[in-house]
């Protein structure tokens, strides 16, 4: 009865813990990763602060990057506590399994023991002899004979399992030393990080309180830079309603919000639309300022901001870079944000503003990834920002649900 129930046991332990594992590992690797990102996200703020401590900002300024730079940090410490529950569990779990195998395991090796005393005690090499000579007929001796090979096959399939079992709680062994290894790291990295936090926080409490003596003053200035974005959003309003009328014409059409499309547009504007979430980003390293559509301000919470796109702050000398494949369809200049570069996939539009130098013309072919040109960098904060939209003909489109972990 034993030697059937324990491979029975045995198969539901494994299927049971298999697809545990599985979901754990995919857990922790999901974890671990978005652990990363942020983390060289965090350096990206860093590193882009450092690069442009010695320009005059105003403290507006100063508050919102410390704003970024805190709410990421909070992101990672979220992301890494985490990672140490999942672990917590993924010991737990382990310490029970090893619980529950060393108690099978002396289980197996008490029947072990019991089987081979009563085969020392019955079954010598003379008394086998015996047994078999003592058949009445061939067919039983036969039949013997198959009974004691099988009895042997089973005493090794015994000692086999008692051996596997013994492997797999060194492995399990192993493995929860590491965890716990790995769970030290992640607290540690955490405590660290938390001190940091509050730094940041102290920090960003007193320029925000000297932000509140002049919060008239400031509310101001947010205003007026919401102008200067309306200004700009509705220029390439103009731009892309111009283009579309355009390119209508030729093809024998008086619509000015839609693209006439041919077969290829189409099927091109498909293929744009069957990798969204999956396109990459603008630029090669960069971090997002500010976020599509109408948000409080990070600071001035009774100010609200619009933006028609995203603006991702990039190194010095960043290049913009065409997250699909298209055509140039303008190149054109953009008061107030130096020179815009439009790529129409089908009736999809990407539009890369804010650059300093241009390497594409209007009606070149773009493939993926292929730069297109330098971003400027302001001469008073010292930031290099592309300001990137996506559209379906006159549509604004949120960028962040496009371009992958944006």
């Amino acid at each position: 009865m034993f030697k059937n129930y324990i491979p029975l046991l045995f198969l539901m332990v494994v299927l049971y813990t298999g697809n545990f594992s599985v979901y754990s590992q995919t857990s922790r690797e999901d974890l671990e990763q978005r652990r990363l990102e942020l983390r060289e996200e965090i350096q990206r703020i860093n590193s882009l602060r450092t690069s442009n401590k010695n320009k005059e900002k105003s403290v507006l300024t100063e508050v919102e990057d410390l704003d970024r730079q805190i709410r990421t940090t909070e992101n990672l410490i979220k992301v890494t506590n985490q990672q140490a529950n999942l672990l917590t569990r993924d010991i737990n779990s382990n310490t029970n399994k090893i619980q529950s195998l060393r108690k099978e395991l002396e289980k197996l090796k008490e029947d072990y023991s019991q089987m081979i005393e009563k085969s020392f005690k019955s079954k010598s090499q003379q008394s086998r002899v015996m047994f078999l000579l003592s058949s009445e007929s061939f067919l039983q001796a036969y039949k013997r004979l198959q009974y004691m090979k099988q009895y042997a096959n089973y005493r090794k399939q015994q000692g086999d399992e008692i051996k596997l079992r013994t492997e797999e709680m060194q492995q399990l062994n192993a493995s929860l030393i590491k965890q716990k290894k790995t769970k030290d790291v992640l607290i540690a990295e955490n405590r660290e990080t938390r001190g940091q936090l509050g730094k940041n926080r102290q920090s960003q409490q007193v320029l925000i309180k000297s932000i509140r003596q002049k919060e008239g003053q400031f509310a101001s200035q947010i205003k007026k830079k919401q102008q200067e974005i309306n200004a700009i959003d509705k220029q390439i309003d103009e731009i892309i309603r111009a283009s579309i009328a355009a390119a209508n014409k030729e093809s024998g059409s008086t619509s000015r919000d839609v693209y006439e499309l041919t077969p290829e547009a189409k099927a091109l504007a498909a293929n744009f639309a069957s990798n969204k979430g999956k396109l990459p980003w603008p630029v090669r390293s960069g971090v997002v300022t500010t976020r599509f559509g109408t948000q409080p301000h990070p600071v001035v919470k009774s100010i609200s901001i619009n933006s028609n796109g995203v603006r991702i702050e990039t190194d010095k000398g960043g290049k913009a870079r065409a997250v699909f494949g298209g055509t140039v369809s303008e190149v054109q200049a953009v008061k107030g944000a130096n020179k815009a570069v439009m790529v129409r996939h089908g009736d999809y539009l990407t539009i890369y503003n804010n650059l300093s130098k241009v390497y594409v013309n209007r009606g070149d072919v773009v493939s993926l990834g292929q730069d297109i040109g330098e971003v400027a960098t302001s001469s008073s904060s010292g930031k290099t920002t592309l300001y990137f939209l996506i559209y379906k003909n006159m549509d604004k489109l949120d960028p962040a649900e496009w371009i992958l972990r944006m």
